[in-house]
């Protein structure tokens, strides 16, 4: 089993290992290119196509980028990122259509075990000796907006037209069409006609 096949699987793996330093290495070296480009070069956005794992034709991300594998996330049409976007995608990473991010927005799509030994667990004839890790999936639905300074951990999924306030840190599924937020974040209100701002037009 390789250590790709180990994330996918559920299973503790070797962050450190070339294999995955190789796949890593790409969007590192390309989130650094997006990041020195001017947001009005027309080449700037192509550059995203380059390392992730799928996107759709429309999107945007005002930069700076910072992708641990970007081939492990998938993201839908239409989706916007503002500033500082932070995206570990150790585990697979699932975002709909029309998804918004604020500023400082991160997903982390990988932890490690509590217990310190289980962190050097891994230690290989060669003395090399690696902090293990594991990771679960991030699903964010259609419409959704992650507001600012949101910390969105591994295994949560945030249902269709949520939105998630300021600040939070998301460690449990948040369901579709709700308000949240806090630390750690928790649905508060239904989203309703009453928070209609149509007559601010």
């Amino acid at each position: 089993m390789t250590e790709e096949e180990k994330i996918f699987s559920g299973r503790l793996f070797d962050a450190r290992s070339k294999e995955l330093k190789d796949i890593k290495h790409k969007a590192h070296i390309l989130c650094q290119k997006f990041n020195s480009m001017d947001e009005y070069d027309e080449n700037r956005l192509p550059v995203i196509k380059e390392f992730i794992g799928s996107i759709g034709d429309k999107y945007y991300f005002q930069g700076p980028i910072q992708f641990n594998y970007g081939c492990h996330t998938f993201i839908g049409e239409n989706f916007f990122a503002n500033f500082n976007t932070t995206i570990m995608d150790d585990g697979r990473i699932y975002i709909g259509n029309h998804v918004m991010f604020g500023p400082n927005v991160s997903l982390m799509a990988t932890t490690h075990p509590l217990i310190a030994q289980e962190r050097l667990a891994m230690q290989y004839k060669d003395g090399h000796v690696s902090t293990s890790e594991y990771a679960e999936e991030i699903h964010i639905g259609n419409n959704v907006w992650i507001a600012c300074n949101v910390v969105i951990c591994g295994g949560v999924s945030i249902g269709d037209n949520a939105v998630i306030g300021a600040g939070s840190i998301v460690i449990k599924d948040i369901p579709a069409n709700y308000l949240a937020y806090g630390n750690p974040c928790k649905p508060v209100r239904p989203i309703t006609e009453k928070d209609s701002k149509l007559s601010l037009l």
